[in-house]
């Protein structure tokens, strides 16, 4: 009985400590205040937390539950306040998320992004509006960008048509002018959830060539069936976003898993792995579902795969799509 007692209140005292630090997370993220205020907050919270935990480690456990629980609850109530909007000063690379309306065979894609990139804080804004036939849908092919952490990667996917367009769709966080990319923070309520579709000039070569990101490229064997439907379900769910406001998740909702969702619509059998949630082993999963090139071992796709070199060579050229899919040397 004393063995079950003193793990049940190590449980409780490890379960208190993961609520406060979550909370404390939630207050510095999310808190209306200006830093000074905030930081005052969080000084009380940690106090506050102390004491509950200096309760609980003497033993005065419903001592420490009269102050835990009323807490939580508020902290949770205050959390269930917290909406996403559609209306706020965005970032201007996020100002405009795409709509399409499909009439027959013909796609027309409202806000398609391609802006002419300088620097990161120095380019020419062009959102455009453009109309692809589905039947001249001929391929699709994954991008995953790394920028630090191997695991991690922002994937896009691109739509190439027979006349040689392509256009690319991503989920991406939806940024205020003031504020920059925080895994953290996207935890957190932080960002919304906004769908971009942008020429490969814009969206490419931003990462490649202006952020001196690492981008990789994989072509995506889909039947021609499965390519209109996965572009048809893009167009839902940039409708659906362009309308019903939704929170980004690091976890969640993020570029991978709103990919995997969709795929799953169409396809139900499609296997849960945790290269999903961890972007950058996503060609692994790939390679393992027999979706991208099977014919070389997996670390040689993957090489070929690399259009950094290419794309650098292209820059701003009209002709980058193409140039960036001519094979690896």
């Amino acid at each position: 009985m004393f063995i079950l007692r003193f793990l049940g209140l190590v449980l409780l005292i490890l379960l208190t400590f993961l609520a406060f630090l979550w909370g404390g997370l939630a207050l510095w993220y999310q808190l209306p205040l200006g830093i000074a205020a905030t930081i005052g907050c969080l000084i009380l919270w940690v106090t506050i937390a102390f004491a509950v935990l200096w309760l609980e480690f003497k033993g005065r456990v419903w001592r420490a539950l009269i102050v835990l629980i009323p807490i939580m609850i508020g902290l949770g109530y205050w959390w269930g306040t917290i909406k996403p909007s559609l209306t706020r000063i965005w970032a201007d690379d996020v100002a405009q998320t795409v709509t399409g309306t499909l009439t027959g065979n013909y796609v027309t894609l409202s806000n398609v992004r391609n802006f002419e990139w300088r620097t990161t804080t120095d380019y020419t804004p062009r959102w455009e509006v453009r109309t692809y036939a589905l039947d001249d849908l001929a391929t699709v092919d994954i991008f995953l960008s790394y920028w630090s952490n191997p695991a991690i990667a922002h994937t896009l996917v691109s739509f190439g048509f027979n006349n040689g367009e392509h256009v690319v769709f991503s989920a991406e966080i939806r940024k205020e002018r003031h504020e920059e990319f925080s895994e953290i923070g996207g935890f957190f309520k932080q960002f919304e959830l906004a769908m971009i579709a942008a020429d490969e000039r814009d969206i490419i070569r931003l990462r490649t060539n202006v952020r001196k990101e690492d981008v990789y490229r994989y072509q995506v064997n889909l039947s021609p069936e499965t390519r209109q439907a996965l572009f048809l379900s893009y167009l839902d769910s940039a409708n659906h976003l362009a309308t019903t406001a939704k929170f980004y998740n690091t976890i969640t909702a993020n570029c991978t898993t709103v990919i995997f969702s969709m795929a799953r619509a169409i396809a139900p059998g499609i296997p849960l792995d945790y290269r999903i949630v961890f972007s950058g082993y996503l060609p692994g999963y790939l390679y393992d579902v027999g979706a991208i090139d099977h014919s070389k071992p997996l670390d040689q796709v993957t090489r070929e795969a690399s259009i950094n070199q290419r794309a650098m060579a292209a820059d701003s050229a009209p002709d980058f799509s193409a140039r960036i899919r001519l094979p690896a040397n």
